[in-house]
């Protein structure tokens, strides 16, 4: 069987068109971990108007030469200080509270004493100091948060700043989760049969997908009969946007998921690359929907969901890219095990700006040790020319935080 290299089947993942993206307004507390529509553009500068940084007292600069000042007055925070400022005297300002007109400087408390309701200068400050200026923090115009960016404490944090009541969204795609073969039993499902297995792909996929930032329409899972399969992945599609599967897609007897997807009139884009886990991916599009059909083992059916299902939501949610990548250097030799492209389990380190690579605690076997993605775990990307990789190598690595 001819397979498509890895980078063949992203360009062509990349090139598939979705359906138009689609917006909601939620309310700015509900709105964590969802996805900008559009951008947030500041409409003012902020602060607004010279502000004290600190407790202190309000002066003009020039005055410090005289070693005394008299208070004038008190200009809490919030309040709207109306007063301009004389040679010879200052305001007691607070933390947030607007400069005085006719300020120009902030001295602090601890700087001063106050004597007969005068302040006596103890230590000087420079010109402006403790001042916040107008537009310190962004000036109106700024955009502060770029479209398709995930929302998180510091964007709701910005959108309360700017009194922002609603936030425009992208709406979630539905994503149905499917688990074929009639080994795997579902949670609550009990048996006497030792050789079925416990099913945990689906649910280690919904989680991913909703982390992802989809909605998420959970199908358990379906046994080895043809007809069965072809109905419950009929269904999904008329109310999912991407349905996805795992088992079926090999080339065993009961492998069906491969020859029933193209029967329900889905275009197969391609079927099988050149990669390590998961080379008898499938790939199918229906109009502006989509089949991904996965195979069956753990590790495998997560690495090929990352790379070929989150691209797909990642572009339905008008985000530009699925994951982080970043260069990374071996801290210890690699030993590849194939030809083909492979996706690593493996960990990472940050030393001065720099990451490193590590495999401390990683199996070496199967596609089905999931257990090799905990402990905030990273895969390390090497193609079809590499081969066995000295320590110091740079290599690419895909984060998988914060999807």
């Amino acid at each position: 069987m001819s397979l498509l290299s890895y980078e063949t089947s992203q360009t062509m993942l990349g090139l598939l068109e979705v359906d138009a993206l689609r917006s909601q307004n939620v309310y700015l507390g509900e709105s964590l971990g969802r996805v900008l529509f559009e951008d947030v553009v500041a409409k003012y500068n902020d602060p607004e108007f010279p502000t004290a940084a600190m407790d202190g007292y309000a002066i003009l600069h020039e005055d410090l030469e005289n070693g005394r000042i008299e208070i004038v007055g008190y200009n809490p925070a919030g309040s709207d200080e109306k007063r301009t400022l004389k040679s010879g005297e200052c305001i007691k300002t607070f933390t947030g509270s607007m400069m005085p007109h006719g300020a120009d400087t902030l001295i602090p408390i601890e700087n001063v004493t106050v004597e007969d309701g005068a302040i006596i200068i103890n230590e000087l400050v420079p010109l402006a100091h403790a001042v916040r200026p107008i537009g310190e923090g962004y000036s109106a115009g700024d955009v502060l948060i770029k479209k398709g960016t995930k929302i998180g404490f510091a964007e709701i944090g910005v959108m309360a700043a700017l009194g922002h009541v609603m936030v425009k969204v992208a709406q979630k795609p539905r994503v149905a989760v499917v688990s074929t073969g009639s080994e795997i039993l579902d949670l609550g499902v009990f048996s006497d049969n030792p050789a079925q297995i416990r099913s945990s792909n689906n649910y280690t996929l919904a989680a991913l997908f909703e982390q992802a930032g989809a909605e998420v329409v959970q199908l358990g899972t379906v046994g080895d009969d043809k007809n069965l399969i072809m109905q419950t992945l009929q269904n999904a599609l008329s109310s999912a946007d991407i349905v996805v599967s795992t088992g079926g897609v090999s080339v065993g007897d009961y492998d069906f998921v491969k020859d029933v997807i193209p029967r329900l009139g889905a275009e197969v884009v391609y079927k099988g690359v050149a990669i390590k886990p998961g080379k008898h991916i499938l790939v199918a599009q229906k109009e502006k929907k989509f089949f991904v059909a996965l195979p069956g083992f753990a590790y495998s059916s997560t690495v090929t969901a990352i790379l070929y299902v989150l691209p797909l939501l990642a572009k339905m949610l008008g985000r530009e890219s699925a994951y982080k990548m970043v260069a990374s250097k071996l801290n210890e030799d690699f030993k590849k095990r194939s030809k083909l492209t492979e996706f690593t389990a493996c960990n990472v380190t940050v030393e001065d700006n720099e990451y490193f690579v590590d495999f401390k605690d990683k199996k070496v076997g199967s596609s089905a040790i999931l257990t090799n993605m905990l402990d905030n775990s990273a895969l390390m990307v090497t193609g079809e020319e590499d081969g066995d990789l000295p320590q110091g190598t740079l290599v690419s690595v895909i984060l998988l935080e914060n999807f």
